[in-house]
């Protein structure tokens, strides 16, 4: 594309992508002025009919790039029951959200939008599909299970939406969605959106999409149109020193708000409780939870009684928090593409957002693989030292003093210093009062030094592949190559990730940090283990029993 084409796309308006009027009437309330790059590409296609796959990155606009086109074809106060299009995504949360938009988006032409979830009251759902809608916006989970009921028909469906898709391959809907695409027209228009394309995706795009057109968006450039929003940064630490490394680094940062994000849910419940020890209003968010418990805690995150979420990756799946301003990795994730979801939350509408990766010493080799997948630099530092937290603290105070005095109004205070004159150096009631300021501030002393320590350059870890996406023979990220498993009871039997660490974890003498990549299927589950335990770990699975059931426990043939 050469550079006038460049300057005409930036220029493009919504009404130049001859949406109908309705739909221009509902962006102009809603103060959009102009489409992003993702909207400019997807839209003309996408009315035209053609299916669409897309590689693009959270926060690019990706919903109106989908949701628009399908509202454009959709008949004005429509009246048939059954639904003409279908979007599929991963989590509640995203559910709710996509749905929203279509609301606000569609509003003038009546259009009827039903999110479909787990977790709400199967009868309103059901009682709203019989009364009519135009969009449903669903989980897989429930949307087969509405199929198989019989209440969910999607004879008349014209558009497929494939929404956030590799999140639900990695969260175990492969079989799901192929069940459900089963029930829709050959001739319907397909359009799959994500941010990563491992080759399991490309194999389901291959089978479900028609002549697609392709496009890739990448995050949103600065106003320069040189560097990402997002500042990355690793600092290499002993694990040992993790929880006071993260609480200093926290404290030199001082986040708005910030995701810590942790492997387990163990991990997320005693971080959260040394975090409040340090005086951060923390919350916990993991699959132990119930869902009130849930919204709950996003609620007082997003009121702002809340400034550190620490979640797991399944629980924190499609959250969007607009005042996030850093994203934490408290362990560097095992697979790139975690990683590309993680920081794909903050930086957004010109703000700046901050990744931060807490790195152990081995830790080297996967930290590189992420830099090459994300496609940007990760700059390595160590942890602040005292002498920088004590200097960031007065920072800090003198920040607070410096906006009292600009502000004025001091003339009540008068009385005081004048009388204080009389015996003392002004100077010396300055910084009296400056201390008395600072100790106010409550932060507490913190005189134990961290290990400074680096990478180990010849270290032989690498990143752990063969995850989810179920590409490549498998290999541990430490301790040598891994064996994968085969257990005989999956989804349908209500084994989830957790159900298997635990299982083996409780059995053996393997910790939750050595057991690579879950798949969980309908009838069966692939677990990964270190080879030198496999044998270790069958007969322990054998003679115990999963989610109250005994299950075939064997070495993958695949």
């Amino acid at each position: 594309m050469d550079p006038m084409d460049d300057e005409r796309d930036t220029s493009a308006t919504f009404e130049d992508l001859e949406l109908r009027p309705e739909l221009l009437a509902a962006l102009s309330a809603l103060g959009y002025e102009e489409p992003t790059p993702i909207q400019q590409e997807a839209i003309p296609p996408l009315v035209e009919g053609r299916d669409l796959l897309g590689q693009a990155a959270t926060g690019t606009g990706k919903t109106a790039a989908f949701a628009l086109p399908v509202l454009q074809q959709l008949t004005a106060h429509r009246r048939d029951k059954a639904p003409v299009a279908l979007v599929l995504l991963p989590t509640r949360e995203l559910a709710v959200q996509v749905s929203e938009a279509f609301h606000r988006y569609g509003k003038d032409l009546g259009a009827r939008v039903l999110p479909v979830y787990g977790g709400a009251p199967i009868v309103r759902q059901l009682r709203s599909l019989e009364s009519g809608v135009d969009v449903v916006v669903a989980t897989p989970g429930r949307a087969l299970d509405l199929l198989n009921r019989g209440s969910l028909q999607l004879g008349d469906v014209v558009t497929v939406v494939l929404d956030e898709a590799d999140e639900m391959l990695d969260m175990g809907f492969a079989e799901d969605l192929e069940a459900i695409l089963a029930q829709t027209p050959e001739t319907r228009q397909t359009v799959l959106f994500s941010a990563t394309m491992p080759r399991r995706l490309d194999s389901l795009a291959r089978r479900h999409l028609r002549d697609p057109v392709r496009i890739s968006i990448a995050r949103e450039k600065t106003a320069a149109g040189e560097a990402p929003r997002v500042r990355q940064t690793a600092y290499v630490v002993p694990r040992a020193a993790k929880p006071a490394a993260l609480g200093r680094i926290l404290d030199i940062e001082a986040p708005t708000a910030a995701i810590v994000f942790c492997r387990t849910r163990e991990e997320v419940d005693s971080l959260t409780e040394t975090l409040n020890g340090r005086g951060y209003r923390a919350e916990a968010l993991h699959g132990g939870m119930s869902q009130e418990q849930r919204d709950r805690v996003m609620g007082r995150l997003r009121g702002g009684t809340a400034d550190l979420l620490v979640a797991t990756d399944v629980a924190a799946r499609g959250l969007d928090i607009d005042q996030l301003t850093h994203v934490v990795n408290y362990d560097v994730p095992s697979a790139p593409e975690s990683y590309v979801h993680r920081i794909g939350r903050v930086g957004r509408a010109g703000r700046e957002g901050v990744a931060i990766t807490l790195a152990e010493p081995r830790e080297h080799r996967m930290l590189k693989t992420i830099e090459r997948v994300a496609g940007s630099p990760i700059s390595v530092q160590t942890v602040p030292t005292v002498a920088d937290l004590r200097a960031r603290r007065l920072d800090l105070t003198r920040g607070a003093l410096r906006e009292t005095l600009l502000d004025g109004d001091l003339d009540g205070f008068r009385v005081v210093v004048e009388s204080l004159a009389d015996e003392f150096d002004l100077m010396e009631v300055a910084l009296a009062a400056v201390k008395l300021a600072h100790e106010a501030g409550g932060a507490a002393e913190d005189d134990a030094e961290i290990p400074q320590v680096t990478f180990r350059p010849d270290s032989g870890t690498g990143p752990r592949t063969g995850g989810r996406d179920g590409g490549g023979p498998p290999r541990r990220s430490a301790g040598g190559p891994a064996a994968r498993l085969f257990v005989g009871l999956g989804r349908e039997a209500g084994v989830r990730p957790g159900d298997l660490v635990g299982a083996i974890t409780g059995e053996t003498g393997l910790t939750g940090r050595d057991i690579g990549a879950i798949e969980i299927h309908q009838r069966f589950a692939l677990v990964e283990v270190p080879e030198p335990a496999a044998d270790e770990v069958i007969s322990a699975l054998k003679a115990t029993m999963i989610k109250g059931r005994k299950a075939t426990v064997r070495r993958d043939k695949a």
